[in-house]
């Protein structure tokens, strides 16, 4: 997740001088989901299965990452009718780029593509996007967008400052819906980073495919999204915009693109896992159990305090106050605060054996949310809660064709599960901007099936050749951080792997009242 720090910089800087509009209002007609289709083979396939679980849902985890993708691009080749996306982050990348080229192509066939998209981050795609505006099939809108379509570093950070309390709330959801019969919701955003193709650091992360009744509801909750007075058409800037040559153009780069990805090493490991699993388009074991999708309103970015009705914290609460034995949190960005920290130390005294899986210091790629975190971390072990830190574990070497050598992985997965019951899966962290900031979403089920394989990607994330054990020492109750290195324990004094400049930096945020902006 890419925070913009220097918004946040700006943002306690506390100078917030006046107002900076969004682009002009335009013409933007309502749209709604189509209904689901039944007559395609997928759609029979799907309904069929759905008619055998009466009042339940569906669904796959991805946990691989290049599964993760191909479903995508899988879904978005057999649509019929209807393809609707919702992102945090759309990259210009290679991944990016391919997804961008199977919808295409899906509306070259008649389907009809709706794509909103968070606007913080689409400067580098914002051409891309109105190039495939420009089709007739194709509707692009951005979230919260700034006054300008491509604002220099200068011009973005003067927006910011002006009008901060709007362009720090950003839309964090993530679902990609095909037909209105199935839905991949989790955390994941589309871009090289999320499936493993990156040429830096690489998230670990975690995905459900759905089908049933929820996919209705994350069509209700697209709707609600796509026609919010914060989506604004991607032609709602002032300037310049694509036309059908830029779509040609666009059309025959990106097929271009796509034959290289095609040909890399990357794509064909990709093809040669997938006989040996089930992805998004083909037969398979799903888990079953009653689903519901949760979703902050949008009204959420304009709230100018906090209304628990807009948000889906407490429906997360009521989750986590059911647990009798055993919660484990997934979260890679953690700032229990006060509250949250006596929440858990008083589920740990009555018995409940609370497990926390985040990032480790040299792991984490937002150096102020780790600052954040480690301010409550004694509290959490004196209270009871068990800690895990991701390692920073190298990453995989990439064919040039994809981007490089990965240098590393990142915890990127949110996830809850309670008493290897019910599992909720999301685009949720579990800090301050979460919570108030940004608008969330993610599934909650009731399918211990599910809640084990979930169980089972924390079990294996916390081996200790894997994520360091933060514990207190016995003798004084120092910190120390336990793992093992080829088969023996290894213990650590302090944060492990982490550079001296890194922990200088972390201690120097911890000076600056950053805590309610991460």
């Amino acid at each position: 997740m890419r925070r913009f720090m220097t918004t946040v910089a700006l943002a306690v800087s506390g100078l917030v001088l006046g107002a900076c509009s969004p682009p002009a209002a335009m013409v933007k007609p309502p749209s709604k989901a189509l209904p689901p289709t039944t007559a395609t083979a997928g759609a029979r396939y799907v309904h069929a299965e759905v008619k055998q679980h009466q009042d339940k849902s569906g669904f796959r985890l991805l946990t691989r990452s290049t599964n993760a993708l191909m479903s995508r691009v899988a879904l978005a080749d057999h649509a019929q009718h209807a393809l609707d996306l919702q992102y945090y982050i759309f990259d210009n990348d290679a991944t990016g780029r391919l997804v961008a080229q199977r919808l295409l192509a899906a509306a070259d066939r008649g389907v009809r593509v709706r794509l909103l998209v968070d606007d913080i981050n689409a400067g580098e795609a914002i051409d891309m996007f109105d190039a495939l505006d420009t089709h007739p099939n194709i509707e692009v809108r951005l979230f919260n967008p700034f006054a300008t379509k491509k604002p220099s570093f200068f011009s973005r950070a003067t927006q910011f400052l002006l009008d901060a309390h709007r362009l720090n709330r950003r839309m964090h959801n993530k679902s990609f819906i095909m037909d209105g019969n199935v839905a991949i919701v989790g955390g994941r955003n589309i871009g090289d980073a999320y499936f493993d193709a990156g040429d830096s650091t690489n998230f670990r992360d975690l995905d459900l495919i759905a089908i049933g009744p929820v996919v209705k509801q994350a069509s209700q909750a697209f709707d609600e999204y796509w026609n919010c007075d914060a989506a604004y058409p991607v032609k709602a800037f002032s300037g310049k915009h694509a036309d059908h040559y830029d779509l040609a153009k666009l059309r025959v780069d990106l097929a271009h693109d796509a034959r290289v990805f095609a040909q890399s090493d990357y794509a064909q490991a990709t093809l040669d896992e997938l006989p040996h699993g089930a992805s998004a388009d083909r037969p398979g074991k799903w888990f079953w159990g009653p689903a519901s999708l949760v979703a902050d309103q949008p009204e959420k970015i304009d709230a100018g305090k906090d209304q628990p009705q807009l948000r889906i914290g407490p429906d997360i609460k009521v989750l986590t106050d059911g647990a009798q034995h055993e919660l484990l949190l997934i979260s890679p960005y953690f700032i229990p605060g006060d509250r949250g920290t006596q929440y858990l130390a008083a589920l740990a005294a009555r018995g409940v054996t609370v497990k926390v899986l985040t990032n480790s210091l040299a792991s984490n790629d937002e150096p102020a949310v780790y600052s954040g975190y480690s301010r409550y971390r004694r509290a959490l072990l004196e209270g009871g809660v068990e800690l895990y830190e991701l390692r920073p574990a190298a990453g995989a070497a990439q064919p040039a064709t994809v981007g490089g050598t990965s240098s590393g992985v990142s915890l990127h997965a949110k996830a809850i599960v309670v008493d290897r019951q019910q599992v909720f899966i999301g685009s949720m962290n579990m800090d301050a901007r979460s919570k108030l900031l940004n608008t969330e979403m993610g599934l909650i089920v009731d399918c211990p099936p599910l809640a084990a394989a979930v169980t089972q990607f924390f079990d294996t994330a916390t081996l200790p050749a894997v994520a360091y054990h933060v514990t207190l020492k016995t003798d004084g109750g120092a910190m120390q951080w336990q793992a093992s290195d080829d088969g023996k324990p290894v213990s650590y004094d302090r944060d492990p792997g982490a550079t001296t400049q890194r922990r200088i930096e972390v201690q120097m945020l911890k000076l600056l009242p950053l805590e309610s902006l991460l």
